[in-house]
């Protein structure tokens, strides 16, 4: 899956990551754990000493499971965000953004917005029916963005990410991908 879009900076295009991006990836993931420490659970130290082995393997994915996506402009990555299945049975009916970056540079242009777009585009084609994600509730611009791809908060996980001896609290927020059918769902149990 390959998206573009025009920015003032130029072409940005969008596509699924491969075990041979993991050097360029690399260094967009440890640049956005420095650039952005309260957005990740990711801990830089961890990830900086990590084989590349490792960022191989992060991008060998089964693609029905989980993908990564990267936008890139000419030849440098500029954004990223990876989207999971859940795991279970049970849970594959949903799925998870996480790690959604771009550079400073490059943000104001919504390239976040298209990353987002092609996560859900994944999942629609896998007939995943809700897409969730957290996000940090001091990060204002992001929580627009996504509220823009039709996200909605639905709680607050108080105490999600702990660094340099603070707490932050995260907002849990879904976007379902089925609302026609939930709609008949609400009227067939009458509320």
């Amino acid at each position: 899956m390959i998206r573009s879009c025009n920015t003032p900076c130029g072409e940005i295009r969008i596509r699924e990551a491969h075990p041979s991006d993991a050097v360029p990836f690399r260094e967009l993931r440890l640049g956005a754990l420095l650039d952005s420490p309260i957005a990740f659970g990711a801990d830089y130290q961890k990830n900086l000493h990590q084989p590349i082995k490792y960022w191989e393997d992060l991008l060998t994915m089964h693609t029905e499971e989980a993908t990564i996506f990267l936008a890139g402009c000419e030849d440098n990555l500029i954004g990223m965000t990876g989207i999971t299945r859940g795991g279970s049975p049970k849970t594959k009916h949903g799925a998870w953004i996480w790690g959604v970056y771009v550079k400073p540079e490059w943000r104001g242009n919504h390239i976040a917005e298209e990353l987002i777009q092609s996560c859900l585009s994944w999942a629609k084609e896998r007939k995943i029916i809700l897409v969730k994600l957290g996000v940090v509730v001091t990060n204002t611009s992001a929580i627009r963005c996504y509220e823009r791809c039709g996200f909605q908060t639905y709680g607050t996980e108080p105490r999600a990410i702990y660094y340099d001896r603070k707490y932050y609290d995260e907002y849990m927020m879904c976007r379902s991908l089925d609302r026609s059918e939930r709609s008949e769902e609400k009227n067939d149990h009458g509320s």
